[in-house]
């Protein structure tokens, strides 16, 4: 069948003037194009390049391909994800990852956490500030952490972005709310090991394929903020180990709040799902990316998949069988 791949490339976007220098982090490269297309080739398929925005919309109105594999971030808004899969649906073109809907509200850190915190899915407490005036009214103990309300890829996130006191959170709030242009989330910090869980459907059903300890090799662990600065430098800066070095049903536990969340959110095909131990010691959800990295080399999710003899073109090939078998193709 012939597969096109939606994308967005980081050498084709402009950057605003005055724009932060991860403005461009969610974007792909053209590296991991070329490995999603000779996986996509490998497992029997025809790969066709169809990029995103406007030449994404004129190529599929032209000739729609059998089914979309959908990596692409969009442009804009908060329902930027949503772009790719929201056209797809209006044209009757079936697509890889989730629906405009997970997509959508899952960038929005606030919303997802109202989501998974109704079905009883553990996550720290938060608050969302719009303004600066709005700090005096915090009742979020220290220390806490900033990020922006609907950005991925670690944006905005850096090493001080943990707060510890008044004074320091209101210098993050008012750097973010000026960089972002958009509400910042602040939310209680968790001291406890950083993990992220890989989940691929397979036959129908959500299976955490392993959690990954994300450790840093120095300083203290229960301060550790994986900031961009630290992905940028993560062979220097962290140790991933799979598996992590906790006792085997806290392990176990993990894997069930990330499967929790990936189903409170109504997630399909595959989804990276973001945890940190709690001062307590148990699993707190931080955030989902339902459209995870995929580049063979510094993805979260293809390393971890990789830790667990899970290879770079095993894992494209599962998602895009757990989306043909979606739709019966």
């Amino acid at each position: 069948m012939q597969i096109g791949i939606a994308y967005d490339l980081r050498s084709s976007m402009a950057v605003p003037a005055g724009a932060p220098s991860d403005r461009l982090e969610e974007y792909d490269s053209e590296e991991t194009i070329d490995a999603i297309a000779a996986a996509i080739e490998a497992a029997g398929h025809q790969p066709r390049r169809l990029g995103g925005g406007r030449s994404f919309v004129e190529a599929v109105l032209r000739q729609p391909p059998d089914l979309v594999f959908n990596i692409a971030e969009g442009s804009g808004t908060r329902s930027r994800e949503a772009q790719v899969p929201a056209v797809c649906e209006m044209l009757g073109i079936r697509y890889t990852h989730s629906d405009p809907l997970t997509l959508a509200v899952s960038l929005d850190k606030a919303m997802t956490k109202r989501l998974v915190d109704a079905a009883g899915v553990p996550t720290p407490r938060h608050q969302v500030i719009r303004t600066l005036d709005q700090l005096s009214r915090l009742e979020l103990p220290f220390p806490v952490m900033c990020k922006p309300l609907f950005e991925g890829s670690s944006m905005g996130i850096r090493r001080d972005s943990r707060a510890s006191d008044a004074g320091e959170l209101r210098g993050q709030v008012a750097k973010l709310l000026g960089d972002y242009r958009q509400p910042v989330l602040v939310e209680e910090f968790c001291p406890g090991a950083e993990l992220t869980v890989g989940i691929l459907v397979r036959q129908g059903v959500p299976t955490a394929i392993g959690v990954m300890e994300i450790a840093p090799r120095q300083g203290d662990p229960g301060s550790f903020v994986y900031s961009l600065e630290v992905k940028r430098n993560y062979l220097e800066e962290v140790e991933y180990r799979v598996p992590p070095r906790l006792p085997p049903e806290l392990v176990q536990r993990a894997e069930r709040v990330a499967l929790d969340a990936f189903d409170a959110l109504d997630c399909r095909d595959v989804a990276r799902v973001d945890l940190r131990l709690g001062a307590d010691g148990e699993p707190k959800f931080i955030e989902v990316n339902p459209l995870p990295g995929v580049s063979p080399v510094t993805s979260d999710l293809v390393i971890l998949a990789g830790k667990v003899g899970l290879g770079y073109r095993q894992l494209i090939a599962g998602i895009v069988d757990s989306a043909r078998a979606r739709y019966g193709i």
